[in-house]
């Protein structure tokens, strides 16, 4: 929901940080690859209860995020790269709340399961028309940066994001942040799935 209107004012500072790295050799790939292992090391971390420390790591995942797709862009954009990117931000989004079911099994292991099952549909949902999207030639005018069509809902990369922040900040009230976010994105998948199929009806 907030995607379209956030992340074409972060795009301008992104592009003056990607000159650099890309000047320094970074390449797109790397810093996928990159962002992914810090991503995926808040797990550990927030098992063991340093919520700070992963809070950074998010952040700079995120950073990483939005660096790689500008460095593409100043050099030539690949559908790998765009695979590459697109496969480890799902594969992140699903094993962060892992590491608060590992904190708590007793309060957070279920609402956490949900959380993931949640992701699923809004992950299928988005996956699914992107496919049918680029074999009709159907194009996102609001997302135009994405390497895959890009159908919005309630729950994107900047709610999800919110939310994982919120969680870091928040631990005891884990429970209370799935739940409600695991609403939103149903709600999301819900939404996706009847307009992407009356779209391609």
């Amino acid at each position: 929901m907030l995607d379209k209107y956030l992340v074409p004012r972060l795009k301008p500072h992104l592009r003056t940080v990607a000159v650099h790295a890309q000047r320094r050799g970074l390449t797109a790939n790397r810093l996928t690859v990159f962002g992914f292992v810090i991503g995926v090391a808040c797990v550990p971390l927030l098992a063991l209860g340093h919520y700070k420390t992963a809070l950074i790591f998010l952040l700079l995942n995120r950073l990483a995020d939005g660096l790689d797709g500008e460095v593409a862009r100043l050099d030539s954009p690949s559908d790998a790269g765009g695979y590459l990117d697109i496969t480890l931000d799902f594969v992140f989004y699903a094993v962060f709340p892992l590491g608060f079911a590992l904190a708590d099994p007793l309060h957070n292991a279920l609402p956490a399961a949900v959380l993931i099952a949640s992701f699923v549909g809004t992950g299928a949902s988005f996956l699914a028309f992107a496919i049918q999207a680029q074999k009709h030639s159907i194009e996102s005018p609001d997302f135009g940066y994405k390497s895959l069509y890009y159908l919005n809902g309630l729950a994107e990369g900047t709610e999800t994001i919110l939310c994982f922040a919120l969680m870091c900040l928040f631990p005891a009230y884990f429970p209370i942040i799935a739940w409600s976010f695991a609403a939103l994105c149903l709600v999301t998948a819900i939404n996706r799935i009847y307009f992407g199929f009356a779209t391609l009806k």
